[in-house]
């Protein structure tokens, strides 16, 4: 592989120039797109620079092969400045790679007991705890939006909305059918027990970016209850949505966790905006379907993205073949490396998919830049 380094050193040196040019510093939003590109591109530019570097030590190291003196020692120096010079070309490739638009926004977090009954259930209120507690390590808000309780602790469904300074981009590789294998407190056996929870992670994107008809959907409310039907509250406050009723588009949305009937609605119409965003997104990357890490599934044993083996206290995530031992440290909400294994192996695969597509780009945009300093 040999990276070309010109485009993107080209295209970043034409972008200092622009943001030192006074015309460009009064127009203010043509400065702060400048701005978010050079912020983008900064540190594959770094890269590149460095690239440049190993390569013209690579180049003097070999013009002394022949030298009978240092000869020897630049042969062993060579195999050193190759595996340096691979590693920065690498590293230029992923920081090439566009920055998912959505990983700023905050998300919605839907939690679903599939197969497995009551363990299915336990399993799901022990994945919500999970996520909350990443949630709050990380320095995020968490808010409740919709709980079905049942009466053994566990949650049929549960969804809550995570804000803060880039929940999607912590949450995103979550989405899939979670199994867990155990045996469960209610086997007499002590048989382990194959369970699944599914789990989705919706962006919330701006109100703007989506506006949907109060005539697209139809609006109800009864009251709000927990595991066998007990009452929570005595007011009619749990809002229930449903869009496009009666068509194959329909999507019915619950919201009950809050003691006001109108702030329930406005929870409900922010997961509904979620879920539609999330559908056209969907439509738009059917192409890509297959390639994705982040795929639901229908909830089916045989499905799944990542298994909890508690008597092994084993945690595999399928896709990139990660496992750690740490069992109890992952339900605790100690999810940092497992994300950061998932997000490298995402930046490899779309580095490699890109190849010099990306470049062919940069060298567009750094035509571009130039063209505005002129």
């Amino acid at each position: 592989m040999s990276v070309r380094v010109e485009p993107v050193i080209d295209e970043f040196e034409a972008l200092e120039a622009c943001l030192g040019d006074p015309t460009v510093i009064a127009d203010q939003p043509r400065y702060r797109a400048l701005m978010r590109r050079y912020g983008e591109l900064k540190e594959a530019a770094e890269t590149a620079r460095a690239l440049v570097r190993a390569r013209r030590e690579r180049a003097d190291t070999e013009a002394l092969l022949d030298d009978p003196e240092v000869g020897a020692t630049a042969r062993e120096e060579l195999e050193h400045l190759a595996t340096r010079e691979a590693e920065l070309e690498r590293s230029l490739q992923r920081a090439l790679v566009p920055r998912d638009p959505f990983d700023d926004d905050d998300v919605i977090v839907e939690v679903r007991a599939a197969a497995g009954g009551d363990e299915a259930s336990l399993f799901a209120a022990e994945l919500v705890s999970m996520y909350q507690r990443y949630a709050e390590s990380l320095g995020f808000t968490v808010e409740p939006l919709d709980t079905y309780p049942t009466e053994l602790g566990g949650v049929s469904k549960a969804a809550f909305e995570v804000r803060g300074r880039g929940p999607y981009q912590a949450f995103k590789y979550e989405s899939g059918v979670h199994r867990v294998q155990r045996v469960p407190v209610t086997e007499a056996q002590g048989r382990i027990h194959t369970s699944t929870v599914t789990v989705a992670v919706l962006p919330v994107g701006e109100d703007a970016e989506l506006v949907v008809s109060p005539a697209d959907y139809r609006v109800d409310v009864y009251r709000a209850s927990g595991p066998g039907g007990q009452s929570v509250n005595t007011t009619d406050s749990a809002v229930r949505i449903t869009y496009m009723p009666g068509t194959p588009e329909e999507l019915v949305v619950t919201c009950q966790d809050g003691k006001s009937q109108h702030k329930n609605k406005e929870k409900a119409l922010t997961v509904l905006r979620a879920r539609l965003l999330e559908r056209e997104r969907e439509r738009s990357q059917a192409e890509e379907r297959e390639a994705r890490l982040v795929q639901i599934g229908s909830g089916e044993r045989s499905e799944k993205i990542r298994t909890y083996n508690v008597p092994q206290s084993r945690v595999t995530d399928h896709r990139i073949g990660f496992t750690t031992h740490d069992l109890a440290g992952v339900l605790a909400g100690e999810l940092g490396p497992l994300t950061a294994a998932l997000s490298e192996a995402d930046q490899e695969r779309r580095a490699s998919e890109l190849g010099d597509a990306r470049l062919d780009a940069v060298a567009i945009d750094a035509k571009e830049a130039r063209r505005g300093s002129a």
